[in-house]
């Protein structure tokens, strides 16, 4: 029997749409200090005074207008993805989230009762590129927590995958499914960051955002950096798709607060393209893996809505890769590099 087991570890979403359990989620989410990162008090205020008390109730609309009756969507897609995984590896495959259910506390404690002799666990966290506030706060609470249960395995990261064959083989088949000739433009749409985070993760200290191409420069930087890492996924999709670089563009979604995020924000991108001749959009938000209130609500709905009013006439959205056959090939072969 194999010594190995892998866990993978996404977001999370409240375990109800319920204006309480949407409270309860936000609360934890942002007073993650590699979310808002500024001092504890301060953070405390500002979440707890100010975004929980306004957001509360937009969130739970949101949450509404996409929830089944299996569930969250990111949830339910992530045990789907357990389970398809699980049936082409020789070891178990747990699921647990960043913030909300299952903990990652919780599954940690599952994987040592039911793997006494486990040796070595594997660790997915399911984001493609590195931002202190997704990848780095998934894998620090991983560690934290095995360090806390001072549980006998040793654990092993599986790095950020944005440049991965199989990723891209599997973003690609995704697009695929539409037929590419047929619209005017495809928009790589990001999850947003605020600029400080580029910087702060800049470990040279000189050389992210100080000249206008630092993100094709070789360096050192680059292992932690946001913004060059979805560039190269973009690039690496866009060549080996044949995309002029006429037909495609970069944006970013999903910003917080007042503070300078990467841009150009995906909705003002939307706004724009009708009057620059696009009226048949395709859009692909190759940063969330799973589809979640970020693709099928600020995406699906909310952009779609904007384009249209904007004079556009046809939006595509491209499904994340949830439990395709081609993402789970290369969760495969991610997990395989790492086995004992």
């Amino acid at each position: 029997m194999s010594k190995n087991a892998l866990l993978m570890v996404n977001l999370g979403s409240p375990d109800s749409p319920d204006k309480n359990d949407v409270k309860k989620y936000l609360q934890e989410f942002l007073m993650d200090p590699a979310v808002i990162d500024i001092a504890k008090p301060l953070r405390y205020l500002l979440v707890n005074g100010i975004i929980v008390p306004f957001r509360t109730a937009k969130s739970s609309r949101k949450y509404q207008s996409v929830w089944s009756d299996s569930g969250a969507p990111l949830i339910v897609k992530s045990r789907e993805l357990q389970n398809s995984v699980a049936k082409k590896v020789d070891f178990p495959v747990y699921i647990a989230m960043r913030y909300g259910n299952p903990s990652i506390g919780k599954i940690l404690s599952q994987i040592n009762r039911e793997k006494s002799d486990l040796r070595k666990l594997i660790v997915l966290p399911l984001y493609p590129h590195y931002a202190r506030s997704s990848y780095g706060t998934a894998a620090g609470s991983v560690e934290k927590q095995v360090q806390r249960g001072k549980f006998s395995f040793d654990i092993d990261f599986v790095p950020p995958f944005y440049s991965d064959k199989f990723y891209i083989d599997a973003l690609c088949f995704s697009l695929l499914r539409f037929d590419l000739s047929t619209y005017d433009h495809i928009l790589f749409s990001y999850h947003g960051l605020p600029v400080r985070h580029i910087l702060k993760d800049d470990v040279t200290k000189s050389h992210c955002l100080q000249t206008s191409d630092c993100c094709r420069v070789k360096s050192a930087a680059h292992k932690f950096c946001y913004r060059h890492q979805i560039y190269e996924t973009t690039s690496l999709v866009a060549s080996k798709l044949g995309l002029d670089d006429t037909r495609y563009s970069v944006s970013f979604q999903s910003r917080l607060g007042n503070d300078k995020w990467l841009s150009p924000f995906t909705s003002t991108v939307v706004k724009n393209l009708p009057a620059k001749g696009v009226k048949k959009l395709l859009v692909v938000a190759p940063s969330f893996v799973t589809d979640c209130l970020e693709t099928l609500e600020e995406l699906g709905d909310e952009a779609r809505e904007v384009f249209i009013k904007a004079g556009g006439e046809h939006f595509d959205l491209v499904p994340s890769l949830n439990s395709d056959s081609k993402w789970v090939d290369a969760i495969c072969s991610l997990t395989a590099q790492l086995k004992a």
